[in-house]
């Protein structure tokens, strides 16, 4: 079934075409992962599906009923009210159904009339019946396990969701489209505002997910994962690919290279005609073939040849040998406002050391980078620098610290003040800034351009220890791996900070991973550190039977002493896991009560003759809103309950 179709579609935005008579089908269940050059269109394509804005020319075509939900990278429309009701409200009729339903309830307390009470009492009989379906297909736990995932803490759920960062309200947005399970997600750099573990969460609820998608992402192993289909928007047009992300590469490697001879045979065959032209317009006897040449030439001209897109590409030069210990931290404790972020951190960098930081967002990574660049001083402890360190530190906050009336070349020249203004043109153009581009003032420049100048000035004065914090966030997926294939040929240390799974996984080799106020140190990659949490979490092999000797007597111990740690480790297992059983049964025997009831009053409602006493069907009917809402909070609560039993057994080995 075709959700979207787009025929024949154009665009021109600020004088550049961006689409000319372009045609996309989106089919049920799709999983299409769009990419692109910045500039190149992938969001205002996303606005043109989700109805946004219009073509210029053309149709898109949505199927009746269908719904889309669209996450863009700024939320744009403003969230009101507590943030787990607003993701419930967030579901198409459900606030309406609600307002509804207080609406009849009031009409009925003041109505006098027996027949309007009557007709008044059906409907409502009817809208209380539609919430509980809708609470039954879209259960308020859910939403509460989708806030949990993305980051979000039990304490957060009653919350205003205006007083939160704008990161956390992208997160409420995303958790707004997650809980609608809408027939298309248009998902524009989901991860932007997430850390690892919520991506490593929204990885997995997307993979379950059943619903069509169209998702933009500069991560590149996320698009490998989770798309079937790749449309790309090139300079010869729109492209779709079968595949994920690195079969679309190799197909249109081989694409590339079709176009590249292509071209070369047709600027061949132009400079033919050309010399013909040339040498035999004058002759009366060649007047003819050489008007023939010059019509052929003014078709040949019309068919464009193939030119590469421009895209950044720069290396490392070498940087000079630090000593083997780059970084020592001593007992270093930090935290803001009463919040303490660690308590006593004992950590080394050692030489060639690429060192990732995870954790959930609020938890002191970005803190850390800035103490060990200095911008920071620790409540306790020491950071010691090891001998002969120079560093090199990308910063978000630093892309606001730019000279605004700057141009580009005067920013990037105040880190090389011994080179000639060449060089700094020429790094000034590997970042794509050439021509006129170099005097552009930094004001002017979108966050992308101004990451990008950040990155050129590391480029002309590279330290021995490079700190990153998110430095692919204003890059696009082509340029983010430009980045990383540059990093993995740096011969310096590297400790950073990123979401970006690609990014991690390419250059780490070893994980920082903070956990209540502690650093748990991990020598390897990102996925293999992931292997290791769910090696973790898996039950352990049982232990082979004690091997007896022919005697009956058991090999390596005392069977007395066996029994005894054997009834440690179950008053122990009982110690933990009997409160929450315990709390989980008496939830189970509410919640059974309160269903019991629940359909006793919709029994009871659902007869016209109860609203003979008005008094009495008002009574019911508020028992009726009192028993749904408490249902909804208990069923919330014994999620949780089962989650934290989970993760005790798993605590316990279990």
């Amino acid at each position: 079934m075709s959700l979207v179709t787009i025929t024949d579609l154009s665009l021109s935005f600020l004088g550049k075409e961006l689409f000319h008579d372009v045609g996309l089908q989106i089919e049920s269940g799709d999983r299409i992962g769009l990419v692109g050059p910045n500039g190149s269109g992938k969001t205002t394509l996303l606005r043109l599906i989700a109805g946004e804005i219009a073509p210029d020319k053309g149709e898109i075509a949505r199927a009746k009923g269908m719904r889309i939900g669209y996450l863009p990278q700024d939320i744009r429309t403003a969230l009101s009210g507590r943030l787990l009701q607003s993701v419930l409200d967030s579901l198409p009729g459900r606030m309406e159904l609600r307002q509804e339903i207080a609406g009849a309830e009031k009409a009925l307390e003041d109505c006098s009339s027996r027949q309007d009470q009557l007709r008044l009492a059906a409907r409502l009989a009817a809208l209380h019946q539609e919430m509980s379906d809708l609470d039954v297909r879209y259960p308020p736990h859910e939403a509460e396990r989708i806030l949990s995932g993305l980051g979000f803490k039990e304490e957060d759920f009653t919350s205003p969701v205006s007083q939160l960062s704008e990161g956390w309200k992208m997160r409420a947005g995303l958790a707004n489209l997650l809980y609608q399970r809408p027939d298309l997600l248009l998902l524009d750099e989901p991860t932007n505002h997430l850390d690892i573990p919520s991506v490593h969460w929204l990885e997995d609820f997307l993979q379950a997910y059943k619903g069509a998608m169209v998702l933009v992402s500069h991560d590149r192993d996320l698009l490998n994962r989770q798309i079937s289909r790749t449309i790309s928007l090139e300079q010869e047009g729109m492209r779709s690919y079968r595949g994920n992300y690195d079969s679309f590469l190799a197909a249109r490697e081989e694409e590339i290279k079709t176009l590249e001879a292509r071209a070369r045979r047709q600027e061949q065959r132009v400079r033919e005609a050309r010399r013909f032209i040339e040498r035999f317009r004058a002759k009366a006897s060649k007047a003819r073939q050489a008007q023939s040449k010059i019509k052929l030439l003014k078709k040949m001209e019309l068919v464009e040849s193939y030119r590469p897109q421009n895209t950044i590409r720069f290396s490392f030069p070498p940087v000079e040998r630090s000593g083997k210990e780059v970084v020592a931290i001593r007992g270093v404790a930090k935290g803001f406002q009463g919040n303490e972020l660690y308590a006593n951190l004992n950590l080394t960098v050692l030489m060639g050391e690429r060192i990732a930081i995870i954790g959930p967002n609020g938890s002191g990574k970005t803190t850390l980078l800035r103490i060990i660049a200095g911008e920071l001083n620790p409540d306790k402890g020491e950071i010691r620098l090891g001998h002969n360190v120079t560093t090199s530190y990308f910063a978000q906050h630093h892309l606001d610290m730019l000279g605004p009336e700057k141009t580009v070349v005067e920013e990037v020249s105040t880190s090389a003040s011994d080179d000639t203004v060449g060089r700094v043109r020429s790094i000034c153009g590997a970042f794509l800034f050439s021509g006129d581009d170099v005097d552009k003032p930094i004001r002017v420049l979108s966050g992308g351009e101004k990451a990008r100048v950040s990155l050129a000035k590391l480029l002309v004065r590279p330290g021995n220890l490079m700190l990153m914090d998110e430095p692919t966030n204003h890059l696009d997926l082509i340029s983010s791996e430009t980045l990383i294939d540059a990093l993995a040929d740096y011969r310096g240390t590297m400790v950073f900070v990123s979401h970006n799974q690609s990014f991690v996984n390419r250059l780490a080799t070893k994980i920082w991973d903070i956990r209540d106020r502690e650093i748990e140190e991990y020598p390897g990659s990102l996925y293999e550190y992931y292997d290791h949490l769910d090696r973790l979490s898996e039950p352990p092999i049982p232990e082979e039977q004690p091997v007896r000797t022919p005697q009956g007597k058991k090999a390596g111990g005392d069977r007395k002493e066996q029994r005894r740690e054997e009834a440690e480790k179950r008053k122990k297992i009982r110690a933990v896991l009997k409160p929450i059983e315990d709390r989980l049964v008496g939830l189970e025997k509410r919640i059974a009560e309160l269903e019991k009831r629940q359909k006793e009053l919709e029994a009871l409602l659902s007869d016209p003759e109860i609203f003979a006493d008005s008094n009495q069907g008002v009574s019911y009917m508020k028992e009726h809103r009192e028993v749904r809402e408490k249902l909804n909070e208990l069923m919330g609560r014994w999620e949780f309950g089962q989650d934290e039993l989970e993760a005790a057994k798993r605590e316990l080995g279990m």
